[in-house]
Protein backbone atom coordinates (compact mmCIF):
# COMPACT_ATOMS: atom_id res chain seq x y z
CA UNK A 1 0.00 0.00 0.00
CA UNK A 2 1.28 3.48 -0.79
CA UNK A 3 0.65 6.61 1.21
CA UNK A 4 -1.76 7.96 -1.39
CA UNK A 5 -4.03 4.92 -1.08
CA UNK A 6 -3.77 5.05 2.73
CA UNK A 7 -4.94 8.67 2.61
CA UNK A 8 -7.83 7.80 0.28
CA UNK A 9 -8.98 5.00 2.58
CA UNK A 10 -8.73 7.25 5.63
CA UNK A 11 -10.77 9.87 3.81
CA UNK A 12 -13.52 7.38 3.02
CA UNK A 13 -13.58 5.95 6.53
CA UNK A 14 -14.10 9.48 7.88
CA UNK A 15 -17.11 9.94 5.61
CA UNK A 16 -15.56 12.16 2.92
CA UNK A 17 -16.52 11.61 -0.71
CA UNK A 18 -14.05 9.98 -3.11
CA UNK A 19 -13.62 11.43 -6.57
CA UNK A 20 -13.14 9.52 -9.82
CA UNK A 21 -9.34 9.59 -9.65
CA UNK A 22 -9.32 8.34 -6.08
CA UNK A 23 -11.64 5.44 -6.91
CA UNK A 24 -9.38 4.60 -9.86
CA UNK A 25 -6.35 4.61 -7.52
CA UNK A 26 -8.09 2.09 -5.25
CA UNK A 27 -8.71 -0.23 -8.19
CA UNK A 28 -5.13 0.25 -9.45
CA UNK A 29 -3.13 -0.23 -6.26
CA UNK A 30 -5.46 -0.96 -3.33
CA UNK A 31 -4.60 -4.13 -1.42
CA UNK A 32 -7.37 -6.65 -0.84
CA UNK A 33 -7.21 -6.70 2.96
CA UNK A 34 -6.78 -2.95 3.32
CA UNK A 35 -9.74 -2.33 1.06
CA UNK A 36 -11.78 -4.83 3.07
CA UNK A 37 -10.87 -3.22 6.39
CA UNK A 38 -11.84 0.23 5.14
CA UNK A 39 -15.10 -1.01 3.60
CA UNK A 40 -15.95 -2.82 6.83
CA UNK A 41 -15.38 0.40 8.79
CA UNK A 42 -17.73 2.30 6.46
CA UNK A 43 -20.28 -0.51 6.64
CA UNK A 44 -20.22 -0.37 10.45
CA UNK A 45 -20.56 3.41 10.44
CA UNK A 46 -23.60 3.28 8.18
CA UNK A 47 -25.12 0.18 9.83
CA UNK A 48 -23.79 0.20 13.41
CA UNK A 49 -25.78 -2.73 14.78
CA UNK A 50 -24.04 -6.11 14.72
CA UNK A 51 -26.70 -7.37 12.32
CA UNK A 52 -26.63 -8.82 8.82
CA UNK A 53 -29.95 -8.98 7.05
CA UNK A 54 -31.55 -11.30 4.52
CA UNK A 55 -34.92 -11.80 2.91
CA UNK A 56 -37.12 -14.75 2.02
CA UNK A 57 -38.54 -14.13 -1.42
CA UNK A 58 -38.75 -15.80 -4.80
CA UNK A 59 -37.51 -14.76 -8.22
CA UNK A 60 -40.27 -15.70 -10.65
CA UNK A 61 -39.35 -15.38 -14.31
CA UNK A 62 -42.79 -15.15 -15.92
CA UNK A 63 -41.37 -15.56 -19.44
CA UNK A 64 -38.05 -16.45 -21.04
CA UNK A 65 -38.99 -14.92 -24.39
CA UNK A 66 -36.91 -11.86 -25.23
CA UNK A 67 -36.52 -9.65 -28.28
CA UNK A 68 -32.92 -8.89 -27.32
CA UNK A 69 -29.84 -11.10 -27.76
CA UNK A 70 -27.51 -9.96 -24.99
CA UNK A 71 -24.20 -11.80 -25.30
CA UNK A 72 -24.01 -12.48 -21.55
CA UNK A 73 -27.43 -14.18 -21.31
CA UNK A 74 -28.05 -17.94 -21.46
CA UNK A 75 -31.69 -17.63 -20.40
CA UNK A 76 -33.51 -15.96 -23.31
CA UNK A 77 -35.45 -17.76 -26.04
CA UNK A 78 -37.15 -16.49 -29.17
CA UNK A 79 -40.92 -16.57 -29.58
CA UNK A 80 -40.66 -19.58 -31.91
CA UNK A 81 -38.19 -21.55 -29.77
CA UNK A 82 -39.49 -24.90 -28.52
CA UNK A 83 -38.38 -23.97 -24.97
CA UNK A 84 -40.13 -20.59 -24.99
CA UNK A 85 -42.76 -20.06 -22.29
CA UNK A 86 -45.09 -17.58 -20.64
CA UNK A 87 -46.19 -18.89 -17.25
CA UNK A 88 -49.96 -19.08 -16.72
CA UNK A 89 -51.26 -16.79 -13.99
CA UNK A 90 -52.34 -19.86 -12.03
CA UNK A 91 -48.80 -21.25 -11.96
CA UNK A 92 -47.38 -17.90 -10.84
CA UNK A 93 -49.99 -17.74 -8.06
CA UNK A 94 -49.00 -21.24 -6.93
CA UNK A 95 -45.37 -20.15 -6.70
CA UNK A 96 -46.36 -17.12 -4.63
CA UNK A 97 -48.48 -19.28 -2.34
CA UNK A 98 -45.51 -21.60 -1.78
CA UNK A 99 -43.36 -18.56 -0.96
CA UNK A 100 -45.85 -17.34 1.65
CA UNK A 101 -45.94 -20.82 3.18
CA UNK A 102 -42.14 -20.66 3.58
CA UNK A 103 -42.32 -17.34 5.42
CA UNK A 104 -41.61 -15.27 2.33
CA UNK A 105 -42.55 -11.61 2.19
CA UNK A 106 -41.70 -10.59 -1.36
CA UNK A 107 -41.75 -11.61 -5.00
CA UNK A 108 -39.13 -10.54 -7.53
CA UNK A 109 -40.98 -10.74 -10.82
CA UNK A 110 -38.92 -10.40 -13.98
CA UNK A 111 -38.90 -11.81 -17.46
CA UNK A 112 -37.42 -11.44 -20.85
CA UNK A 113 -38.72 -8.58 -22.96
CA UNK A 114 -41.61 -10.34 -24.68
CA UNK A 115 -42.71 -8.60 -27.91
CA UNK A 116 -46.37 -9.58 -27.62
CA UNK A 117 -47.24 -8.82 -23.99
CA UNK A 118 -49.08 -5.51 -23.68
CA UNK A 119 -49.55 -3.37 -20.59
CA UNK A 120 -52.91 -5.00 -19.85
CA UNK A 121 -51.08 -8.30 -19.24
CA UNK A 122 -48.82 -6.72 -16.63
CA UNK A 123 -51.69 -4.88 -14.98
CA UNK A 124 -53.76 -8.06 -14.74
CA UNK A 125 -50.84 -10.05 -13.35
CA UNK A 126 -50.08 -7.47 -10.66
CA UNK A 127 -53.73 -7.00 -9.73
CA UNK A 128 -54.36 -10.75 -9.47
CA UNK A 129 -51.33 -11.26 -7.22
CA UNK A 130 -52.08 -8.25 -5.03
CA UNK A 131 -55.71 -9.27 -4.62
CA UNK A 132 -54.78 -12.83 -3.69
CA UNK A 133 -51.70 -11.99 -1.59
CA UNK A 134 -52.06 -8.44 -0.26
CA UNK A 135 -49.22 -9.00 2.23
CA UNK A 136 -46.66 -9.76 -0.50
CA UNK A 137 -44.37 -6.99 -1.74
CA UNK A 138 -44.21 -7.01 -5.54
CA UNK A 139 -40.70 -6.02 -6.62
CA UNK A 140 -41.12 -6.27 -10.35
CA UNK A 141 -40.14 -5.40 -13.92
CA UNK A 142 -36.66 -4.05 -14.55
CA UNK A 143 -35.83 -1.14 -16.83
CA UNK A 144 -35.70 -3.08 -20.13
CA UNK A 145 -39.24 -4.37 -19.56
CA UNK A 146 -40.58 -0.94 -18.61
CA UNK A 147 -38.72 0.90 -21.37
CA UNK A 148 -39.93 -1.55 -24.04
CA UNK A 149 -43.48 -1.37 -22.73
CA UNK A 150 -43.41 2.43 -23.00
CA UNK A 151 -42.26 2.16 -26.63
CA UNK A 152 -44.78 -0.57 -27.44
CA UNK A 153 -47.70 1.36 -25.96
CA UNK A 154 -46.43 4.74 -27.20
CA UNK A 155 -46.79 6.29 -23.77
CA UNK A 156 -44.39 8.09 -21.43
CA UNK A 157 -42.45 6.03 -18.90
CA UNK A 158 -44.20 7.94 -16.11
CA UNK A 159 -47.61 6.83 -17.37
CA UNK A 160 -46.45 3.21 -17.55
CA UNK A 161 -45.25 3.45 -13.95
CA UNK A 162 -48.48 5.09 -12.81
CA UNK A 163 -50.55 2.31 -14.31
CA UNK A 164 -48.34 -0.46 -12.92
CA UNK A 165 -48.40 1.07 -9.44
CA UNK A 166 -52.17 1.40 -9.59
CA UNK A 167 -52.32 -2.31 -10.40
CA UNK A 168 -50.08 -3.32 -7.47
CA UNK A 169 -46.40 -2.65 -8.22
CA UNK A 170 -44.48 -1.84 -5.03
CA UNK A 171 -40.88 -1.28 -6.19
CA UNK A 172 -38.52 -1.87 -9.12
CA UNK A 173 -35.44 -4.12 -9.24
CA UNK A 174 -32.10 -3.02 -10.65
CA UNK A 175 -31.88 -5.60 -13.43
CA UNK A 176 -30.69 -4.61 -16.87
CA UNK A 177 -27.91 -2.40 -15.52
CA UNK A 178 -25.01 -4.75 -16.28
CA UNK A 179 -22.31 -2.07 -16.76
CA UNK A 180 -23.67 1.47 -17.03
CA UNK A 181 -21.16 2.60 -19.64
CA UNK A 182 -22.26 2.58 -23.25
CA UNK A 183 -19.10 1.32 -24.96
CA UNK A 184 -19.29 -1.80 -22.81
CA UNK A 185 -23.04 -2.07 -23.35
CA UNK A 186 -22.49 -2.05 -27.12
CA UNK A 187 -19.88 -4.80 -26.86
CA UNK A 188 -22.16 -7.10 -24.88
CA UNK A 189 -25.24 -6.10 -26.91
CA UNK A 190 -27.20 -4.66 -24.01
CA UNK A 191 -27.31 -1.05 -25.15
CA UNK A 192 -30.15 -1.88 -27.55
CA UNK A 193 -32.48 -2.73 -24.68
CA UNK A 194 -31.52 0.36 -22.66
CA UNK A 195 -28.69 2.85 -22.82
CA UNK A 196 -26.99 4.09 -19.67
CA UNK A 197 -29.04 7.30 -19.76
CA UNK A 198 -32.26 5.35 -20.32
CA UNK A 199 -31.58 2.99 -17.41
CA UNK A 200 -30.84 5.88 -15.08
CA UNK A 201 -33.77 7.85 -16.50
CA UNK A 202 -36.34 5.16 -15.71
CA UNK A 203 -35.04 4.91 -12.14
CA UNK A 204 -35.14 8.71 -11.86
CA UNK A 205 -38.78 8.71 -12.98
CA UNK A 206 -39.56 5.95 -10.48
CA UNK A 207 -37.89 7.83 -7.62
CA UNK A 208 -39.71 11.05 -8.49
CA UNK A 209 -42.95 9.09 -8.48
CA UNK A 210 -42.15 7.71 -5.02
CA UNK A 211 -41.08 4.21 -6.04
CA UNK A 212 -37.97 2.81 -4.38
CA UNK A 213 -35.57 0.79 -6.51
CA UNK A 214 -32.32 -1.13 -6.27
CA UNK A 215 -29.12 -0.56 -8.24
CA UNK A 216 -27.07 -3.48 -9.53
CA UNK A 217 -23.80 -4.07 -11.35
CA UNK A 218 -22.86 -7.23 -13.22
CA UNK A 219 -19.13 -7.06 -13.91
CA UNK A 220 -16.48 -9.27 -15.44
CA UNK A 221 -17.75 -9.12 -19.04
CA UNK A 222 -14.44 -7.81 -20.38
CA UNK A 223 -15.08 -4.20 -19.39
CA UNK A 224 -12.23 -1.84 -18.40
CA UNK A 225 -12.07 -0.81 -14.76
CA UNK A 226 -12.90 2.71 -15.88
CA UNK A 227 -16.34 1.45 -16.96
CA UNK A 228 -17.04 0.13 -13.46
CA UNK A 229 -16.14 3.55 -12.06
CA UNK A 230 -18.47 5.31 -14.52
CA UNK A 231 -21.19 2.91 -13.34
CA UNK A 232 -20.59 3.68 -9.66
CA UNK A 233 -20.54 7.43 -10.28
CA UNK A 234 -23.78 7.25 -12.29
CA UNK A 235 -25.54 5.49 -9.44
CA UNK A 236 -24.09 7.90 -6.88
CA UNK A 237 -25.08 10.98 -8.87
CA UNK A 238 -28.67 9.82 -9.24
CA UNK A 239 -28.82 8.93 -5.56
CA UNK A 240 -27.68 12.48 -4.76
CA UNK A 241 -30.62 13.79 -6.77
CA UNK A 242 -33.36 11.41 -5.69
CA UNK A 243 -32.34 9.24 -2.72
CA UNK A 244 -34.45 6.44 -4.18
CA UNK A 245 -32.02 3.52 -4.21
CA UNK A 246 -32.42 1.20 -1.24
CA UNK A 247 -29.31 -0.87 -1.96
CA UNK A 248 -26.44 -1.59 -4.33
CA UNK A 249 -25.98 -5.18 -5.46
CA UNK A 250 -22.82 -6.08 -7.40
CA UNK A 251 -22.25 -9.58 -8.77
CA UNK A 252 -19.98 -11.36 -11.23
CA UNK A 253 -20.88 -12.43 -14.74
CA UNK A 254 -21.49 -16.18 -15.14
CA UNK A 255 -20.45 -17.36 -18.61
CA UNK A 256 -21.71 -20.93 -19.08
CA UNK A 257 -23.77 -21.24 -22.25
CA UNK A 258 -23.48 -17.56 -23.15
CA UNK A 259 -22.05 -16.00 -26.28
CA UNK A 260 -19.14 -14.70 -24.17
CA UNK A 261 -18.14 -18.15 -22.90
CA UNK A 262 -14.40 -18.66 -23.51
CA UNK A 263 -14.14 -15.09 -24.83
CA UNK A 264 -13.69 -13.26 -21.52
CA UNK A 265 -12.16 -14.35 -18.24
CA UNK A 266 -14.96 -14.18 -15.65
CA UNK A 267 -14.16 -12.53 -12.33
CA UNK A 268 -13.30 -14.76 -9.40
CA UNK A 269 -13.50 -14.23 -5.66
CA UNK A 270 -10.51 -11.88 -5.49
CA UNK A 271 -11.88 -9.41 -8.05
CA UNK A 272 -15.35 -9.76 -6.59
CA UNK A 273 -14.26 -8.85 -3.04
CA UNK A 274 -12.11 -5.91 -4.20
CA UNK A 275 -14.93 -4.52 -6.36
CA UNK A 276 -17.45 -5.03 -3.55
CA UNK A 277 -15.23 -3.17 -1.09
CA UNK A 278 -14.55 -0.30 -3.47
CA UNK A 279 -18.28 -0.06 -4.21
CA UNK A 280 -18.95 0.37 -0.49
CA UNK A 281 -16.28 3.08 -0.28
CA UNK A 282 -17.47 4.92 -3.40
CA UNK A 283 -21.22 4.87 -2.73
CA UNK A 284 -21.26 7.07 0.34
CA UNK A 285 -24.96 7.89 -0.11
CA UNK A 286 -26.31 4.33 -0.43
CA UNK A 287 -27.23 2.72 2.88
CA UNK A 288 -27.01 -0.96 2.00
CA UNK A 289 -24.64 -3.10 -0.05
CA UNK A 290 -25.56 -6.71 -0.71
CA UNK A 291 -23.17 -9.66 -0.85
CA UNK A 292 -23.65 -12.08 -3.74
CA UNK A 293 -23.48 -15.63 -2.44
CA UNK A 294 -25.65 -16.66 -5.41
CA UNK A 295 -22.74 -16.20 -7.84
CA UNK A 296 -19.82 -16.64 -5.44
CA UNK A 297 -21.10 -19.37 -3.15
CA UNK A 298 -21.91 -19.27 0.57
CA UNK A 299 -18.27 -19.11 1.72
CA UNK A 300 -17.36 -16.01 -0.28
CA UNK A 301 -20.81 -14.67 0.56
CA UNK A 302 -19.88 -14.99 4.23
CA UNK A 303 -16.55 -13.24 3.63
CA UNK A 304 -18.39 -10.42 1.86
CA UNK A 305 -19.73 -9.39 5.28
CA UNK A 306 -16.17 -8.28 6.06
CA UNK A 307 -15.79 -6.41 2.76
CA UNK A 308 -18.61 -3.89 3.03
CA UNK A 309 -21.77 -5.97 2.67
CA UNK A 310 -24.40 -5.69 5.40
CA UNK A 311 -26.96 -7.93 3.69
CA UNK A 312 -26.88 -11.32 1.96
CA UNK A 313 -30.03 -10.93 -0.10
CA UNK A 314 -32.46 -13.77 -0.59
CA UNK A 315 -32.29 -17.43 0.33
CA UNK A 316 -33.48 -17.87 -3.29
CA UNK A 317 -36.42 -20.23 -3.27
CA UNK A 318 -36.17 -19.97 -7.07
CA UNK A 319 -33.74 -18.37 -9.51
CA UNK A 320 -33.45 -19.12 -13.21
CA UNK A 321 -31.47 -16.47 -15.08
CA UNK A 322 -28.11 -16.77 -13.32
CA UNK A 323 -28.67 -20.51 -12.91
CA UNK A 324 -28.95 -20.84 -16.70
CA UNK A 325 -25.37 -19.52 -16.91
CA UNK A 326 -24.01 -22.06 -14.44
CA UNK A 327 -24.57 -20.70 -10.91
CA UNK A 328 -26.36 -23.39 -8.91
CA UNK A 329 -25.86 -22.36 -5.27
CA UNK A 330 -28.78 -22.75 -2.88
CA UNK A 331 -29.32 -21.99 0.82
CA UNK A 332 -32.06 -22.72 3.31
CA UNK A 333 -33.09 -20.18 5.92
CA UNK A 334 -31.18 -22.21 8.51
CA UNK A 335 -28.05 -22.17 6.34
CA UNK A 336 -28.35 -18.43 5.83
CA UNK A 337 -28.63 -17.74 9.55
CA UNK A 338 -25.73 -20.09 10.31
CA UNK A 339 -23.49 -18.34 7.74
CA UNK A 340 -24.32 -14.96 9.28
CA UNK A 341 -23.80 -16.11 12.89
CA UNK A 342 -20.46 -17.73 12.04
CA UNK A 343 -19.32 -14.35 10.70
CA UNK A 344 -20.07 -12.79 14.09
CA UNK A 345 -23.34 -11.08 13.18
CA UNK A 346 -26.92 -11.58 14.27
CA UNK A 347 -29.19 -12.58 11.37
CA UNK A 348 -32.24 -10.42 10.79
CA UNK A 349 -34.95 -11.27 8.30
CA UNK A 350 -36.15 -8.18 6.47
CA UNK A 351 -38.70 -7.08 3.93
CA UNK A 352 -37.92 -5.80 0.43
CA UNK A 353 -37.36 -2.16 1.40
CA UNK A 354 -35.10 -3.21 4.29
CA UNK A 355 -37.78 -2.91 6.92
CA UNK A 356 -37.13 -5.52 9.65
CA UNK A 357 -39.88 -8.02 10.33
Amino acid sequence: MNNNVDNILDKSIEGERLDQGEIQALFDTGGLLELGQAADAVRRRKNPDDVASYIIDRNINYTNVCVYRCRFCAFYRTVKDSEAYVLPFEEIATKVSETVACGGTGILLQGGVHPELRIAYYESLLADLKNSFPQIHLHAFSVPEIWYLAKLEKMPVREVLERLVAAGLDSIPGGGAEILEDDTRRQIWSRAKASTDQWLGVHREAHEFGLRTTATMMFGVGEPISARIVHLLGVRDLQDQSGGFTAFIPWTFQDLGTDLENEVEPSGGYDYLRTLAISRLALDNVDHVQGSWVTQGPKIGQVSLFFGADDLGSIMLEENVVAAAGAQYRMSQGDMERVIREAGYSPRQRRTLYEPL
